[in-house]
C-alpha cells in the first residue's frame, strides 16, 4: 500500500506562479531576482499557512538555478534551514554564523531560511545584527514569522520586509477545485465554501480539512453535508428559517428551531455569531455595490437577496445591535441559553416594535 501524502505537502508550490493569493509577493521576488535587486536580508511576516516558508524555499532555489523536481539533492548544500522555535540560543546562531563564513560549494547563493524567528533570544538576535545587516555576497538571510511585533527594532530595520495576506475564500476554492479534480474526487461547490470559511485565510488549514472530509466520505465524494457533519457546522437553513420567523413574529417557531440546534449539541455562543454573521450577510444585500462582501456560494446569493428584500435595513441593523449587546454579555450570564432565547424573543417582535415607532412618529409630526 503507498504511504499516503497530504495534500498540503503534496500540492506544496514549487513555482511562483503556483502560490495562491499572494500575487504582490511573488511578483516583486521575481522581479528582484530578474533584475538582480534582491536583498540580502528578507522578513517574511503573516498569518499561518500563507505560504511564508514555501515562497522562501521557492526563492532559494530560484536564484542559484536549482529544479525542485529533480530531485538530484544539489539545493541541500545551499538551502539551511533553522526552526528558531527550538533553536533559539546565542550557541545556535553562533553556529549559523560559523557555517555563513564559508563560500557554497554548488550555485551562486548559500540561503538561510529562519522560521518562527520571533523566538529567538533578546541575546541571540543581538549575536545575529551585524552578520545580518553586512553579510557575505553569497549569504541571503530569509526570516519568516506570524509575530512581526516581537522582532527587535533593530532586527526589522536591516531587513526588507514582506507582509503576507491571509487568502481570500474564493482562492481557496479555486485551488481547493483544481486538487479535487487532480484526485478524481467530486466536491461540491457549498462544502469547498464551507473549508475555506473554516481554515480563515490559511491555505494549509484549509488542504488539512478537505483531507479530513475527503477520509470521512468512503464515496470519495466531498459532499455539504457530510462537511457539516463533520466540522460540526450549522446548516444556513437554521438562520435562513429564524429570520422568517422573526419577519412573521413567530415565536414559537423560533424557540424551537433554537431547541432543536441546541438538542444536536452544538454551542450557543456560535449560533449567536453565526446569526450575527447571517444578519450582516443580508445587510450587505440590500446595496448592489456591497453585494461582492457577500463570501457565500453562488446558489445562496439568490436566497440571501431574496431574504433581504423582505426585511427592512432598520430591522437588520438594530437585529444586529442587540445581537451584539449579547454577545457582550454571553459569558457573564448565569443562564446562557435564557439569555439567547430572550434575545429571540427580542427579535420576534422587533417588527412590530419598529413600525409602532414610526407611527408614534407620524402622530407627533401631524
Amino acid at each position: 500500500m503507498d504511504s499516503f501524502v497530504v495534500s498540503a505537502r503534496k500540492y506544496r508550490p514549487l513555482g511562483f506562479d503556483e502560490v495562491v493569493g499572494q500575487g504582490h509577493i511573488t511578483t516583486t521576488l521575481k522581479n528582484a531576482i530578474d533584475n538582480n535587486h534582491l536583498a540580502q536580508a528578507l522578513l517574511f511576516c503573516g498569518p499561518r499557512g500563507v505560504g511564508k516558508t514555501t515562497c522562501a524555499r521557492i526563492m532559494a532555489r530560484t536564484v542559484n538555478g536549482f529544479d525542485a523536481e529533480s530531485g538530484d539533492g544539489s539545493n541541500n548544500f545551499n538551502i539551511y534551514e533553522l526552526d528558531a522555535a527550538s533553536n533559539n540560543s546565542v550557541d545556535d546562531i553562533r553556529n549559523l554564523i560559523d557555517q555563513v563564513r564559508y563560500p557554497p560549494q554548488q550555485g551562486k547563493y548559500k540561503v538561510y531560511i529562519i522560521d518562527e524567528v520571533h523566538m529567538l533570544s533578546t541575546a541571540a538576535f543581538n549575536a545575529f545584527l551585524k552578520t545580518l545587516e553586512e553579510p557575505p555576497s553569497y549569504a541571503i538571510f530569509i526570516l519568516a514569522t506570524t509575530e512581526k511585533h516581537k522582532v527587535l527594532p533593530t532586527i526589522l530595520s536591516r531587513c526588507q520586509i514582506y507582509d503576507f495576506n491571509r487568502i481570500e475564500i474564493n482562492d481557496m476554492v479555486v485551488q481547493l477545485q483544481k486538487i479535487a479534480s487532480n484526485e478524481g474526487i467530486d466536491a461540491e461547490e457549498e462544502a469547498l465554501h464551507l473549508i475555506a470559511q473554516k481554515a480563515d485565510g490559511a491555505m494549509r488549514d484549509a488542504l488539512s480539512i478537505f483531507d479530513l472530509i475527503v477520509t470521512f466520505s468512503s464515496d470519495n465524494k466531498v459532499t455539504y453535508q457530510n462537511t457539516i457533519n463533520n466540522l460540526h457546522i450549522l446548516d444556513y437553513d437554521y438562520y435562513f428559517k429564524l429570520a422568517d420567523h422573526f419577519h412573521g413574529g413567530n415565536l414559537a417557531g423560533a424557540l424551537l428551531v433554537f431547541d432543536e440546534i441546541i438538542r444536536n449539541g452544538f454551542d450557543g455562543h456560535n449560533f449567536l455569531v453565526g446569526l450575527e454573521d447571517h444578519f450582516r450577510n443580508l445587510l450587505v444585500c440590500k446595496n448592489p455595490d456591497t453585494l461582492k462582501l457577500l463570501e457565500v456560494p453562488e446558489n445562496l446569493k439568490n436566497k440571501y437577496q431574496e431574504q433581504a428584500g423582505m426585511l427592512s435595513s432598520s430591522f437588520l441593523l438594530t437585529g444586529l445591535n442587540l445581537m451584539n449587546q449579547v454577545d457582550l454579555s454571553y459569558k457573564q450570564s448565569k443562564n446562557q441559553r435564557l439569555h439567547i432565547e430572550l434575545c429571540l424573543m427580542k427579535l420576534t417582535q422587533l417588527e412590530n416594535a419598529i413600525k409602532l415607532s414610526a407611527e408614534s412618529k407620524k402622530k407627533v409630526t401631524t
